[in-house]
């Protein structure tokens, strides 16, 4: 993998964008003009990081050639199939297996399950084979998301990037740096993302009792207080963003499930740790030899850049001085993160962090 190439021998170019300049027909013709040998893959985000620098309305490509790795590639539409595992299996399944070691993958973000996707595609690839990516955006809309693969980019697009051999390493670092507060409790009734009970009280009665005077600019204020949800079965605790409330039913929808059982504590935001959680997930893909990746793929979300606003450069900086200024880096703030905790291979949707995936090739 080298930093010099030709747009000849790009094999892989990764395209983050604002929605509506994605959907100007001639963007996807401009990319595949560049690198005329490459896969491409378009993505329309909540915006666009380039290097040290976070921009809307833009386009970053970044254009990956690898010395001795291959790369397959393979895109299905959630229309086509009858839910968002499905997607995924029919997704990996196009996928060859022999000497598959990472999967990377953008997803639709308003369409598709991200809980179920990211299920799909680990009980597909395995304990063996690492699987990271991110949900595409739509700025601050929630509206709808565009992703591609060698053609203009559409909505309800999944496409998955398979990395081979032994040639190459891929690493991974997610992290968060929320504070939590207040004592653990069980949800009692939820149906998928949607939360109804907490403890056999209503969820979200209880959650405005939490926040006090920022009740009053829900749901806006949602986004400083997400929850800490540990699923059933697992041990580490997930972050899960409200979306929405539903005055009527008395429920709030978060973007992941929040599954019947799990035990949540209410967080709020810390803006020092937030930009120091994002220098500790850079620090987690970093390999023991110390040598910095060639290329960082920083996927952190939207609801981060909302809480940060002018701030939010300063969680890519600080991801760029963990690499000592030495590693190339784009992405996207996206509606939800797709990595393994830090530690080992366990795969989950996570919202409101920074996650990368940074590469290497011996």
């Amino acid at each position: 993998m080298e930093e010099d190439i030709s747009n000849e021998k790009v094999q892989l170019a990764l395209g983050f964008g604002n929605k509506e300049l994605l959907q100007q027909e001639d963007i996807f013709t401009l990319v595949s003009g560049k690198f005329p040998n490459a896969s491409i893959v378009l993505c329309s985000t909540a915006g666009e990081i380039f290097h040290d620098t976070v921009s809307d309305h833009s386009l970053v490509v970044a254009a990956l050639q690898f010395d001795k790795t291959d790369i397959q590639t393979a895109v299905v539409n959630i229309k086509d199939f009858a839910n968002s595992y499905d997607a995924a299996a029919g997704l990996a399944g196009k996928l060859p297996k022999e000497k598959l070691v990472h999967v990377l993958v953008f997803s639709d973000g308003n369409l598709v399950n991200g809980n179920e996707l990211v299920k799909g595609l680990v009980t597909w690839t395995g304990e063996n084979v690492m699987v990271t990516g991110g949900l595409a955006g739509d700025g601050a809309n929630f509206s709808s998301t565009l992703v591609g693969l060698n053609d203009n980019a559409a909505e309800g697009q999944i496409v998955a990037v398979g990395f081979y051999g032994d040639n190459i390493s891929i690493t991974h670092g997610s992290q968060g740096g929320w504070d939590v507060f207040g004592l653990e409790k069980r949800i009692t009734k939820s149906k998928s993302n949607v939360l109804f009970e907490i403890e056999n009280q209503n969820a979200l009665e209880l959650y405005k009792k939490y926040l006090g005077p920022e009740a009053e600019n829900l749901p806006g204020s949602a986004l400083l207080f997400p929850l800490s949800v540990v699923i059933p079965g697992t041990k580490k605790p997930v972050v899960r963003t409200i979306l929405s409330i539903n005055e009527n039913e008395q429920s709030m929808t978060f973007a992941g499930d929040v599954p019947q059982g799990s035990k949540v504590r209410f967080m709020k935001a810390n803006f020092d740790r937030l930009t120091n959680a994002a220098a500790a997930a850079a620090h987690n893909t970093l390999l023991k030899h110390n040598t910095t990746p060639v290329f960082s793929l920083l996927i952190s979300c939207v609801g981060r850049k909302l809480i940060l606003g002018k701030r939010t450069i300063e969680e890519v900086q600080a991801v760029n001085k963990s690499y000592e200024g030495k590693t190339i880096m784009a992405g996207f703030y996206s509606y939800g993160e797709i990595s393994p905790f830090n530690e080992d291979n366990d795969c989950q949707l996570h919202n409101q962090t920074m996650t990368i995936t940074s590469f290497y090739e011996s």
